[in-house]
């Protein structure tokens, strides 16, 4: 849980002077620690296999950390993805993301993964992010949320490298599959 010395908002979040990357949750700012290379490895391999995808089916926009998803003023995050449909790039503003991208994807660490998968996924639940993907690099397994009509999430898809097999699929990006031997490839 954040600790707050005030309420903060995206207002005041712009007005920071440093080049830290900050989120706010819940009215809290966080300082987001740089990610650890194989981290920054796993995102690039899915973000490019997305992007690919989108891209050659003119679906819509994926985009990367760090950039500003503002959910609520008191909630602005940088997902490690995220991906706007078509329909709904209105919401690309010139500084952030303003409302729920249709699909987030949260690459887990250690030290994130109270945050990433219990309070974000709360937040992101609550503001109508369709889809949500939980990526755990150390273990080598994707988890695949999807937003029901009852407005909560339930498992769509999941798969360890070394068990369950090879791809997830995504219900929002539809045909898209990714192979996890390529997500957890190394460098």
């Amino acid at each position: 849980m954040p600790v707050r010395e005030k309420l903060w908002t995206y207002e005041d979040y712009l007005k920071l002077e440093d080049d830290k990357r900050y989120e706010i949750v819940e009215g809290g700012l966080l300082m987001a620690p740089a990610p650890i290379p194989y981290h920054q490895v796993v995102s690039r391999n899915l973000e490019f296999m997305m992007w690919d995808y989108v891209k050659k089916k003119r679906l819509g926009v994926v985009l990367y950390a760090p950039i500003d998803v503002v959910l609520d003023p008191h909630n602005v995050f940088q997902p490690d993805i995220v991906f706007i449909s078509e329909k709904r790039k209105e919401i690309i503003g010139d500084k952030a993301i303003n409302g729920a991208p249709d699909l987030v994807v949260e690459i887990v660490s250690p030290s994130t993964l109270g945050r990433d998968t219990v309070l974000k996924r709360s937040i992101y639940e609550k503001s109508g992010v369709r889809e949500l993907w939980l990526v755990y690099p150390d273990m080598k397994c994707i988890e695949v949320l999807t937003l029901g009509d009852e407005g909560r999430y339930t498992l769509h898809d999941e798969a360890c490298l070394e068990k369950e097999g090879p791809k997830v699929s995504s219900k929002i990006i539809k045909g898209f599959r990714a192979d996890l031997k390529e997500v957890f490839e190394t460098y």
